[in-house]
């Protein structure tokens, strides 16, 4: 069973569907779209409020187009020594300016949550029981020190991250 969590705490009755062969959105259901359903939908139309998966392969920068025509982008982690989806996040937060929900599917451990927090991951789609009793309990694993800039800050203040921050212009 798969549930939504986001730093607030577990989300019902989300309305987000990865549809497949087998799964259909129904109802009041939303379907998240593949990329080049979303972008074959958005040249067809001026539907606002879509919602798009986004695979390991796919490349972020072919949405910026429909950025603000999306609702919800979700990155897929296949598995959990798959991190491609931590550069797409940042990617779409950090230099594509996208700023509404920004959600983890798939292979989801209670250990990489933090770091999916820090790179702007605001939502997740849990299914590991053990992650789910971790997340309801508000036990997240503490990382006390970061050596990239990132959408979240550090909750200790500045770290290393400051070497890489470009200097103000003048």
């Amino acid at each position: 069973m798969i549930k939504i969590w986001r730093e607030t705490g577990v989300i019902a009755n989300d309305p987000w569907v990865i549809e497949t062969d087998e799964v259909k959105a129904a109802g009041e259901q939303r379907p998240l779209l593949s990329l080049d359903a979303l972008i074959a939908r958005a040249n067809e139309s001026n539907d606002v409020g879509l919602g798009v998966v986004i695979t390991p392969f796919d490349d972020v920068g072919r949405l910026e187009p429909y950025l603000s025509r999306l609702e919800i982008v979700a990155v897929s982690f296949p598995a959990f020594n798959d991190g491609r989806a931590f550069s797409q996040a940042s990617l779409l937060r950090a230099r594509l300016g996208y700023t509404n929900e920004l959600r983890a599917v798939g292979d989801i451990l209670i250990d990489q949550i933090p770091l999916m927090l820090r790179v702007g991951i605001d939502s997740f789609a849990v299914s590991n029981p053990t992650a789910l009793k971790r997340l309801e309990e508000r036990r997240l694993p503490g990382i006390p020190h970061y050596y990239q800039p990132t959408a979240q800050a550090a909750e200790a203040g500045e770290t290393y991250s400051w070497r890489r921050k470009p200097s103000p212009a003048a």
